[in-house]
């Protein structure tokens, strides 16, 4: 009979995800990791070159759920201010998900040196959201689409920092209600 047990390597995957979100990537040890994944040691070093592959694998698949979590929202949308906005709406899912413990990318390069793991991964996803949010900025038509996205930046980084230090899950919805306005106030080419 066929054993129904995920391979070592997601095993592992879900373990640095529950314990590297809920505790720190710097706090938890490789012999912790082990441990919650049920896996020999050499299941580690056999999937992972060692832990900041881990840690860099992790980040990624926390990475991936972000942007899959955006295009859900955006998905059927046409217009591009309403897909900003929709960005604000993805991410009022995320901080009101049960164990909400603010940006991984953001707890994990906290106390990381500049060009770890961590460092660039939080870079990376910052890099795409800004990239993403100024493309639908030239795409509607802004004059200064490069002003408007950065203060749409600004409006998500502080509902992000908001919903977890002050644990006010609503300010997604503040930031996304100021939004709007920075949008509609925005002097737009074709006006």
């Amino acid at each position: 009979m066929a054993s129904t047990k995920l391979p070592a390597r997601q095993r592992l995957l879900d373990a640095a995800d529950k314990l590297f979100y809920a505790e720190g990537v710097h706090t938890v040890g490789i012999d912790r990791l082990i441990e919650e994944a049920g896996v020999a040691k050499g299941s580690l070093f056999y999937n992972f070159s060692g832990k900041d592959d881990l840690v860099a694998a992790y980040l990624e698949g926390r990475d991936h759920q972000r942007r899959e979590r955006i295009a859900r929202f955006q998905q059927g949308l046409d217009d591009p201010v309403d897909k900003l906005l929709a960005i604000f709406d993805a991410l009022q899912e995320t901080v009101s998900s049960p164990g909400w413990r603010g940006c991984p990318f953001a707890n994990a390069s906290a106390e990381a040196l500049p060009g770890s793991v961590e460092a660039e991964a939080l870079r990376a996803f910052r890099d795409w959201l800004s990239n993403a949010m100024l493309s639908l900025c030239e795409e509607a038509g802004f004059v200064e689409p490069a002003g408007v996205a950065a203060r749409l930046r600004l409006l998500y980084d502080g509902a992000v920092s908001n919903s977890n230090l002050d644990a006010q899950p609503e300010a997604v919805g503040w930031a996304k209600e100021l939004a709007a306005k920075v949008l509609h106030d925005s002097p737009r080419a074709s006006e």
